[in-house]
């Protein structure tokens, strides 16, 4: 077994580190500051524990989380092919079906949302067949869904084809070599090697479904216990007699879950590696 590399602590070998250090520290602070004050400023608003256990609070969350993770379910249904193709095939296509897929990153939400209505809406290019077929997409809770699967999928697909693409295919040759299929080395040995890709990934999917606001609010509406989520529930606090106090609760559970995700996600790709540092 090769040593592990040893890390470096408090230690800045180069110049070009120590040079780094000043950007890197703005940057920190840059982002640490506006959550600090989110955080200050509820502490000090007596209301802000009492509106967390409101039914508004409630009902938004309970929503956010059971489409957030629809959302992802179906992401690693047709996400999981997508990579395992786009990293291990090369084809007539193949690089405008890699543009396609990552197109959504850089789209705005907004975007996404309209093109999601007029084809799925009810007088829209394929939303008007299924509503003579007697089915509704659009200002549904499956509309929360299809936004969230749109602009967050693609997160997923990224990382893990990477995954893919960083993992030696000896290791697949061999197996098949051994009689095992190609199915079951996929299984055994392929996706147990892009665990790490594939957690992050899931992540990275999960995480932007539970914050996705733009194609949600145009293709789905904001309809409370129905299509509104925890983003524009915040929109609808903002609105309402709750104000900048409603707001402020709902953004720090939002913050509380985000924080606790990622730091049990580390815990467990630390883990995966071996790494008990």
């Amino acid at each position: 077994m090769p040593e592990r590399t040893a890390r470096r602590t408090w230690s800045f070998t180069g110049s070009l580190e120590s040079l780094f250090v000043s950007p890197t520290l703005l940057f920190a602070a840059f982002i640490l500051v506006p959550l600090i004050a989110l955080s200050v400023r509820g502490w000090q608003d007596g209301e802000v524990a009492q509106r967390l256990t409101s039914p508004f609070v409630i009902h938004a969350l309970q929503l956010s989380i059971i489409t957030s993770t629809l959302s992802l379910a179906l992401a690693l249904v047709l996400g999981v092919p997508a990579a395992y193709l786009l990293a291990r095939s090369r084809f007539p296509g193949h690089r405008m079906l890699t543009i396609l897929v990552e197109l959504p990153m850089v789209l705005p939400p907004t975007v996404a949302g309209v093109a999601l209505l007029v084809a799925f809406g009810r007088r829209g290019l394929i939303g008007a067949t299924l509503s003579d077929l007697g089915l509704e997409l659009a200002f549904t809770t499956a509309a929360v869904v299809l936004a969230q699967l749109f602009v967050a999928a693609p997160f997923l697909v990224r990382s893990l084809q990477a995954g893919f693409e960083a993992i030696d295919p000896t290791y697949e040759e061999v197996s098949r070599t051994l009689g095992v299929s190609e199915w079951r080395t996929f299984w055994r040995v392929t996706l147990p090697l892009a665990w790490p890709a594939l957690l992050s990934g899931s992540v990275l999917c999960w995480t932007r479904s539970l914050s996705e606001l733009g194609a949600t609010i145009i293709f789905a509406g904001n309809f409370e216990g129905r299509t509104q989520t925890m983003p524009l529930a915040i929109i609808t606090a903002f609105e309402s007699s709750a104000g900048l106090s409603g707001a402020i609760a709902l953004s720090l559970m939002l913050l509380a879950v985000a924080l606790v995700l990622l730091l049990l996600t580390r815990v467990v790709s630390r883990r995966s590696r071996g790494d008990v540092s």
